[in-house]
């Protein structure tokens, strides 16, 4: 997470320095600039520190003032992918969780290798209706969000298709202790469980199990999943994280590489999934 977040910051750090050189360029104090743009003196000074994120209409007016109206494009792009990057899960759900799902679809579908890692929940694309009902509405009560948890649902299978439609692939690392987690009731989790026992059939499948008492080089981590090699979504207690820069997407697969390294496959890994069912009795 703080790798992730530090990124976003200095992100946003980088729109803010570009906005203090075009100022300086244009030989302006930012209290010049701000009465140049009919705001506050303080404003100019707390876009310049990146204390506020500039919003598209500043970004034209400080261009406009500083006589740069050709950086508005670059900077107004690079102002919405910093503040795309971290974004709250409240702020996210305000209206419910479907729309959520039905925005990401269109990343589904143009992805066309999925590698997921999954230490606290089983993965996405895989759950079944019941096991998401539980989620969801455990996500909706903690978070206080509008409850649409059955249109959510539906929009989750939906998105789903992908594991069954086109030519994706799907890579998934789970945590061992991911069979375990409770987060629907017992019959609910057991059709979840046997729902990865034949999702990992699938040709176009490879579900590893990393056991809990397995010799690890990477230690566990915060979930993500990763969209080919362009993007990394990276899922905290409070809010998504995306990783575009190239570096760190870098760093996440690699992470997922040596993560592979201590999981289990096949006849092995059906193993503990069957353990898991066993125990719910």
């Amino acid at each position: 997470m703080s790798s992730s977040l530090s990124s976003a910051q200095a992100a946003r750090a980088a729109v803010a320095m570009r906005l203090q050189s075009l100022m300086k360029d244009a030989g302006l104090s930012g209290h010049e600039l701000a009465v140049r743009c009919g705001w506050h003196k303080s404003k100019s000074s707390r876009i310049a520190r990146g204390v506020t994120p500039p919003s598209d209409a500043d970004i034209r007016a400080w261009c406009a003032a500083c006589g740069a109206e050709d950086q508005v494009p670059d900077l107004i792009a690079a102002a919405r992918n910093a503040e795309g990057m971290y974004v709250e899960w409240r702020q996210l759900h305000k209206d419910g969780m479907r729309r959520v799902h039905e925005r990401n679809v269109p990343l589904y579908q143009r992805t066309r290798l999925f590698r997921v890692y999954a230490s606290n929940l089983v993965p996405g694309m895989t759950q079944t209706a019941g096991y998401a009902t539980g989620l969801l509405t455990s996500i909706t009560e903690f978070q206080g969000t509008p409850n649409d948890v059955p249109e959510a649902v539906q929009a989750r299978l939906s998105r789903s298709r992908v594991l069954y439609e086109g030519h994706h692939r799907f890579a998934l690392l789970l945590e061992e202790d991911v069979l375990h987690h409770r987060v629907c009731q017992d019959d609910a989790m057991r059709a979840q469980l046997r729902h990865l026992l034949t999702v990992m059939r699938r040709p176009n499948v490879s579900l590893g199990i990393i056991p809990r008492r397995a010799r690890r080089s990477v230690w566990p981590l915060e979930a993500f999943y990763a969209f080919d090699s362009a993007q990394v979504a990276v899922e905290t207690l409070t809010a998504e994280i995306n990783v575009t820069a190239p570096s760190e997407v870098h760093t996440y697969l690699r992470a997922f590489a040596e993560l592979s390294k201590s999981a289990v496959y096949g006849d092995a890994a059906r193993s503990l999934i069957q353990e898991a069912v066993d125990a719910l009795g």
